[in-house]
C-alpha cells in the first residue's frame, strides 16, 4: 500500500520481486504512490488522502482490532482495489497489509479460485498470526524461526521459508564513496529513527569508543532527540544524514563496521545484507532472526549492556574479516528470492 511514498523494507522487497517476477510473469502492483517509470511490470495507483501525522497505535486494542486510522486506511485501499481484481482474476495475489487486507483478499481469490499467499514482512506478532488465521494457500516465513512459529499459529497452512534479500549488483565495495565531514574508523547505522530501531543504545556503545565516528543514516520522529544525544555524547565524532534509497550504496562504501540493535520482534532488515553485500561486518542484536542473517559475518550482542556492546563494536573494528561478509550476502540475492517465489506459484 505503501510503495512509492515511502521506503522501506517491505517496499523495497515488493519491487525487488515484481522486477524479477515480471521477467516470466505478469505483474500488477496496486499501491498509493505513482509508478516511478522504470517499472517492467504494471503499476495501479489508488489515490488515497493520508494524515502522515496520525499516530501510530500499535499494542492498543484499537490497532489489534483493526479500527485505528491506519488500519481503516488498508480497508479503504483494499476496498478500492478489490474490482479491479476481481475483473482481472489474478492467479496469485500477495497482499503485504495485514488487518482487512488478508481477509477479503482471501474472501475474493475463495469465490472466483485464485490463490493467495502471505510474505511474513510483518514479523512475529499480532499481524502475521491475523494473516495465518485467514488461511493462506501459502505463508511465506523470512526465518527457520518464523517458520516454526507459523506451524504452531496454524498448523493447517503451508509454510515456506524464503527470507528477503539484497541486489548484490547495486551493493558492492566497488564504487563511490559518500562524502561526508568524519575521519576514518566510522562505525554506520541505518534505520527508520524510531524508538523500536534503538539507535540510542547505538550512540550511547560507539560513544564508549575512543577517535570512532559514527553515521546514522534515517529520519523519523526521533531525529531531534537522537541528534542531540549524539551530539552530547559525541560532539563532532557524529553526524545524522538523510539520504536518497540510490545513494544508499556511497553510505555503506565511506563505513568501516555497520551495527544494527532493532527489537528482536523485526522479520528481517534488509540493512543488514545490504552491508554484508559491501563487505562491512556486522554487529546486531542476538537473536533467532539475526544470528541466522549474519552468521559468520559479524559480532551478535546484548545493547541494552553498553559496556559489551562497545567492546563487540571495538573487537569488530579489529578482526580481520577478509570476505566473510560478501560471502554472507550472497546467500540473500534477490534473483535466488524470486525464483524461489516461483517454485510456490508454480505447487499452487
Amino acid at each position: 500500500m505503501y510503495s512509492g511514498v515511502v521506503n522501506r523494507g517491505a517496499e523495497t522487497f515488493v519491487h525487488e520481486i515484481a522486477q524479477r517476477l515480471s521477467k516470466r510473469n505478469d505483474v500488477t502492483l496496486f499501491q498509493f504512490g505513482d509508478k516511478r517509470g522504470r517499472e517492467s511490470y504494471n503499476v495501479i495507483s489508488i489515490p488515497m488522502r493520508i494524515n502522515w501525522n496520525s499516530k501510530d497505535m500499535t499494542g492498543t486494542i484499537r490497532r489489534r482490532l483493526f479500527i485505528d486510522y491506519w488500519s481503516l486506511l488498508i480497508l479503504l485501499f483494499t476496498l478500492k482495489s478489490i474490482r479491479k481484481i476481481i475483473k482481472e482474476k489474478f492467479e496469485m495475489i500477495v497482499p503485504l497489509n495485514s488487518g482487512w487486507q488478508p481477509a477479503l483478499i482471501r474472501i475474493v481469490t475463495w469465490l472466483y479460485g485464485g490463490k493467495m499467499i502471505i510474505s511474513g514482512q510483518s514479523g512475529i506478532g499480532w499481524d502475521d498470526r491475523n494473516n495465518l488465521w485467514c488461511f493462506p494457500n501459502y505463508f511465506v516465513a523470512l526465518s527457520s524461526y518464523a517458520k516454526n512459529w507459523a506451524k504452531r499459529v496454524n498448523p493447517f497452512v503451508k509454510t515456506e521459508y524464503i527470507p528477503n534479500g539484497v541486489d548484490i549488483q547495486k551493493f558492492n565495495q566497488k564504487g563511490d564513496k559518500l562524502k561526508i565531514n568524519l575521519k576514518k574508523p566510522i562505525i554506520l547505522t541505518v534505520g527508520a529513527l524510531t524508538p523500536s530501531k534503538r539507535i540510542d543504545l547505538v550512540i550511547k556503545a560507539v560513544s564508549k569508543l575512543k577517535n570512532v565516528r559514527l553515521l546514522v543514516v534515517g529520519d523519523g520522529e526521533q531525529k531531534d532527540e537522537l541528534t542531540r544525544i549524539g551530539e552530547d555524547l559525541m560532539k563532532n565524532r557524529f553526524q545524522l544524514i538523510k539520504l536518497p534509497f540510490e545513494q544508499m550504496p556511497k553510505a555503506y562504501r565511506t563505513a568501516n563496521l555497520f551495527t544494527l540493535v532493532s527489537e528482536s520482534y523485526y522479520s528481517f532488515e534488509i540493512v543488514l545484507t545490504e552491508a554484508m553485500a559491501t563487505n562491512l561486518p556486522v554487529v546486531a542484536d542476538d537473536d533467532p532472526i539475526r544470528r541466522e542473517i549474519v552468521g559468520n559475518a559479524g559480532i551478535l550482542v546484548n545493547p541494552r549492556d553498553t559496556d559489551s556492546y562497545a567492546k563487540a563494536l571495538g573487537k569488530a573494528l579489529n578482526a580481520n574479516w577478509n570476505n566473510k561478509p560478501c560471502k554472507q550476502a550472497e546467500k540473500f540475492s534477490w534473483d535466488t528470492i524470486a525464483e524461489k517465489y516461483e517454485e510456490i506459484f508454480g505447487k499452487l
